[in-house]
């Protein structure tokens, strides 16, 4: 089966190398040159694609699923580059979004919730609403591993906000794994949250996080209104019958 994943960074990369790793015949994107080779060198097939250029990418999107793994939020160019997923052979997109739709009102949002008017949440109902192919939106926590580590955030004396809020964290590997079961699965036309199931504090999380590293510890907003969300994952564990890898964010 062919794959192309628009948008081969921190995310799409090693996503990249783990279907190929499966069997895929993949295709990536980058917006630049200097990128091309790296993604050629791992055996991928690559493209310079900037879907805010609003040119034609025909031969990128000649394959069956296309992942799309960009940050852009330019709603009028995903109009463009959706018309032309529409007259390829593209069948099935996945399309990675984010648990920033929700709000903080202090619940364990689902699925189910009401969302933010945003111009991602536009982006998704461009989506879920064409049927010209089959879409399935994931919605990413807070992502990390490696280099991307928490005890790296918030330097340089920056206090950390909402301290008694709680943490919605996914690892890297859980992000991989949860796309491509929903490949092997045929899971079509849904919209996950995908996070951790757990949930320690954002003191907590920082607290440890800066520890393991042995850097200083971190100092905290502490005067502030009392704002949380806890992102649940229930329906994707339920769905794919799924176990988060990295399940402990109080080990990483």
């Amino acid at each position: 089966m062919n794959v192309s994943i628009l948008g081969c960074g921190w995310l799409g990369k090693p996503l990249a190398v783990s279907l190929l790793d499966e069997g895929f015949t993949v295709k990536g994107s980058t917006t630049s040159e200097e990128k091309l080779e790296t993604l050629a060198f791992l055996d991928i097939d690559a493209y310079l694609v900037d879907i805010t250029s609003f040119e034609e990418f025909d031969d990128f999107l000649n394959t069956d699923i296309l992942i799309i793994a960009i940050t852009c939020k330019d709603v009028d160019a995903f109009e463009n580059f959706i018309s032309q997923i529409q007259n390829s052979p593209v069948q099935k997109v996945i399309f990675i979004s984010s648990t920033s739709v929700y709000g903080r009102i202090n619940k364990v949002m689902t699925e189910e919730d009401i969302v933010l008017e945003t111009p991602i949440t536009e982006i998704e109902n461009l989506f879920r609403e064409n049927t010209f192919f089959e879409t399935t939106i994931i919605r990413f926590a807070g992502l990390f591993a490696g280099e991307r580590h928490p005890a790296n955030w918030f330097k340089n004396g920056r206090k950390i906000p909402q301290p008694n809020g709680f943490v919605n964290m996914i690892h890297q590997e859980d992000c991989i794994e949860i796309i491509q079961e929903i490949i092997d699965q045929n899971c079509w036309n849904e919209t996950f949250n995908a996070c951790s199931n757990h949930h320690p504090t954002r003191k907590e999380f920082y607290i440890n996080a800066r520890k393991s590293k042995g850097f200083k510890l971190p100092e905290f907003e502490e005067n502030e209104i009392y704002q949380w969300k806890i992102i649940s994952s229930k329906k994707v564990q339920q769905t794919l019958d799924y176990t988060f890898i990295h399940d402990d964010l109080l080990n990483i």
